[in-house]
């Protein structure tokens, strides 16, 4: 065992404690609350939701102000959180053609059923300072919110809060292949079961939903540069509120229980031809997380295709290879992994200071011989 216990040094932990607690207040003001978290951080609160892999608005929030906005560190936090709660149920396979739509945009067809709507993004600003956030008036911060508040909530009438999916004039056309789920992968479950290889789609398509954004992005990156071959159309991205319903103790039927913000992007790849049939159609990629994060699942649904030609043809890239993927992607694993180094490694290292100092001398020996 390289490693050594520290004794002795409960005191200066404390110390570590209070040092870190003070860099968290020594700015004076308000301590930031929760609310404000979530909704004036809410890229952040989106990405500690999901990889966390736990949805619980409030505790995420409070997460982020533990970690001092860490997303690692915060992920970690609701991670640490989710593994002592008991599993109450096992809420029924949602059908995200009921989300309630925030966003929905289609990069393969101007004209979609229902309209493209734009709805919350950056997409469109530009990457200028806004110098008068430095200095906000309460006052005006509230009126803005009120003045814009009947725009942002639902339509009240004004249109449908669920539209028809993309994919589903696609497959009537007969360009994509018609669904069968009857040969669907039974889901997998990551936070009860090992992760082995080769592991179903269900098991791939879980690990990437709670995976580190950044670590996703480059992989899928990695394909889009030439490291693969899949340069997809977004056939559509949607962000909204998907139900979530479970069984009712006494009847047994469906009920909701709530809804959870979710991000979706299904992709359009490459057409191949099915091995059971002759007529050619495109392939798709799959990708939906947890909260605003469309980064996030873009770079999933192109792994996904990416994985799922990998299975098939071989692995001839990282981005193609599952457990290279899936081994890789996780912020909570590699943080760990990359942290352990801070631990102490007295023998191991001072074991490594004995051999170089005796390659030293043998080096020393045979010059001296030659000599």
């Amino acid at each position: 065992m390289g490693y050594v216990a520290i004794r002795g040094g409960a005191q200066a932990i404390r110390e570590a404690a209070s040092a870190l607690e003070f860099l968290r207040t020594r700015g004076g003001g308000d301590p930031i609350g929760l609310p404000q978290i979530e909704h004036q951080l809410g890229a952040l609160h989106s990405r500690v939701l999901s990889e966390g892999g736990l949805y619980d608005v409030e505790l995420a929030s409070l997460a982020i102000k533990q970690a001092a906005g860490d997303p690692l560190e915060a992920a970690y936090l609701m991670r640490a959180w989710r593994s002592t709660r008991p599993r109450l149920d096992i809420p029924a396979s949602a059908n995200t053609r009921s989300m309630r739509i925030l966003r929905r945009i289609s990069a393969a067809f101007k004209d979609i059923p229902g309209g493209q709507i734009l709805g919350p993004t950056r997409d469109y600003s530009l990457r200028l300072f806004r110098f008068e956030l430095m200095d906000e008036d309460p006052k005006l911060f509230r009126e803005i919110a009120a003045r814009l508040a009947p725009k942002s909530g639902p339509r009240d009438g004004a249109g449908p809060d669920t539209f028809p999916k993309v994919l589903e004039s696609l497959r009537s056309a007969g360009l994509l292949p018609p669904r069968n789920l009857a040969a669907a992968d039974a889901p997998f479950d990551i936070t009860r079961e090992p992760l082995t290889l080769p592991a179903p789609r269900s098991a791939a398509l879980a690990a990437m939903s709670r995976a580190e954004t950044g670590s996703l992005l480059a992989l899928a990156y990695s394909n889009m540069r030439g490291y693969g071959d899949i340069h997809p159309t977004v056939a559509e991205l949607r962000v909204g509120y998907l139900p979530v319903r479970i069984p009712h103790p006494v009847t047994g039927r469906l009920v909701e229980a709530g809804e959870a913000l979710i991000t979706e992007c299904e992709v359009v790849a490459m057409y191949e031809r099915d091995a059971r049939e002759e007529t050619p159609r495109f392939t798709l990629g799959y990708g939906a997380c947890f909260g605003h994060n469309e980064v996030k699942a873009i770079s999933m649904a192109i792994l996904d295709r990416a994985l799922q030609n990998g299975a098939k043809y071989g692995a001839a890239n990282p981005s193609e290879d599952q457990e290279f993927v899936l081994l890789h992607i996780d912020g909570i694993e590699s943080m760990g992994f990359c942290t352990h180094y801070k631990m102490p490694h007295y023998v191991t290292f001072a074991s490594d200071i004995d051999r170089l100092r005796a390659t030293q001398e043998r080096q020393k020996a045979r010059q001296h011989a030659k000599s």
